[in-house]
């Protein structure tokens, strides 16, 4: 019955986008970019180097899906090279197999009073695996860390379909993103922690003004995200679309979700609309599929400011998405940057210095391995 009471609430959420505001491309992923625009090696060497935290002071951490944190001090102070030489902060026990491992990372809003940081990765224990976010704490030499507290753990894991996108919102609270777990009807279960972002408190309580009282869920209806981010308090969620299941392939998605918000899967995928659900944006025919993403907030690129940027995997590029001012859910703009140029694009985060940068997935057992391995990537005007 709660259940059930649980999925009635949600119905009233708002739901936003609809089929005619729905850009489908049957065909490729978007128009070239105009922006003369370049990437350039921060670090080389990395092992599937999965999410990038910046620091007050410009330093950045970096989790490698095998369970390795790095240190990356910040530019200038140092000289693109080997991230073997980096500074190797934790090591920590994950279960790495396919999809996951040490996966998302964020950093406290107030880390420079308390040095948390937070770490969503897989784990196996007794035999079971599962997702879960940890809290560690930093030291003051950044040379180590320990581990703090567990924020929410038993998040639904399988070989594919993880999650693990984690980020504090404008709101200071922590934003967890999660996969189905290689069952669809998670997403739907309000029940699940599978198939959601979830919204906890800095300690891993619940916030009293969540959607559903007692619930940690802020978005349902997700199949496995890795990217989203605010505009203008706006929430935008990226999500893979089927790779087969119910006989379903492609329809990637790029959604504007607001708060108790149902992306519709696996009842609706592309275009296709049902009440209390939303439809996306924009979805691709073809298989992105999306990893991060992050508004742009520079001013070194003007015509980018306010744009999301995403980075893909199977696609190998970066991709613009500008909304439209009169409707946030309606995309004025779309274009392709990098096409198989760096290959697997997997984080897409903007530093302290105004610049997006990117983070490669080619070790991944799904692209080309280069000899100088994965990399940080910066992004900067060409001229």
């Amino acid at each position: 019955m709660r259940t059930i009471a649980l999925m009635a609430a949600l119905l009233f959420a708002r739901s936003v986008g609809a089929a005619e505001k729905c850009e489908l491309l049957k065909k490729g992923y978007g128009p070239d970019g105009k922006a003369a625009v370049k990437l350039e090696t921060v670090v080389a060497g990395l092992e599937v180097p999965w999410g990038i935290a910046f620091l007050p002071g410009g330093d950045a951490l970096v989790t490698e899906r095998p369970g390795r944190l790095r240190l990356v001090p910040a530019l200038p102070k140092r000289k693109a090279g080997d991230a073997t030489k980096l500074p190797l902060v934790a090591t920590i026990a994950v279960d790495s197999d396919e999809e996951g491992g040490l996966l998302g990372i964020a950093v406290h809003p107030r880390f420079e009073q308390n040095r948390f940081f937070y770490l969503y990765m897989t784990v196996r224990e007794g035999g079971r695996k599962s997702n879960r976010v940890e809290r560690w704490r930093l030291a003051e030499d950044l040379g180590s860390a320990r581990f703090d507290r567990r924020i929410v753990e038993d998040i639904p894991s399988a070989a594919y379909h993880d999650g693990g996108r984690i980020r504090f919102g404008p709101d200071g609270v922590l934003y967890v993103g999660t996969g189905d777990g290689r069952e669809p009807d998670r997403s739907q279960d309000p029940g699940s922690l599978g198939g959601k972002v979830l919204r906890l408190s800095p300690d891993g309580e619940l916030p009293r003004d969540n959607p559903v009282a007692g619930n940690a869920l802020y978005v349902l209806g997700v199949r496995n995200t890795q990217g989203f981010d605010w505009s203008g308090g706006r929430f935008y969620v990226t999500d893979h679309g089927p790779s087969g299941e119910l006989m379903r392939r492609g329809h990637d998605e790029v959604n504007l979700a607001s708060p108790g918000a149902n992306l519709g899967w696996p009842t609706i995928y592309g275009c296709q609309t049902h009440p209390g659900m939303v439809t996306p944006s924009l979805t691709w025919q073809t298989a992105v599929p999306p990893g991060g993403a992050s508004f742009y907030t520079g001013t070194a690129i003007p015509d980018w400011r306010g744009s999301l940027l995403i980075g893909t995997l199977g696609s190998k590029h970066l991709h613009r998405v500008k909304f439209s001012a009169s409707d946030p859910a309606v995309v004025e703009l779309h274009e392709v940057y990098f096409q198989d140029q760096a290959g697997r694009l997997r984080d897409v985060v903007m530093g302290p210095d105004g610049a997006p940068y990117v983070t490669t997935s080619n070790c991944d057992g799904r692209g080309d391995c280069p000899r100088d391995r994965d990399k940080i990537l910066r992004l900067l005007p060409s001229h």
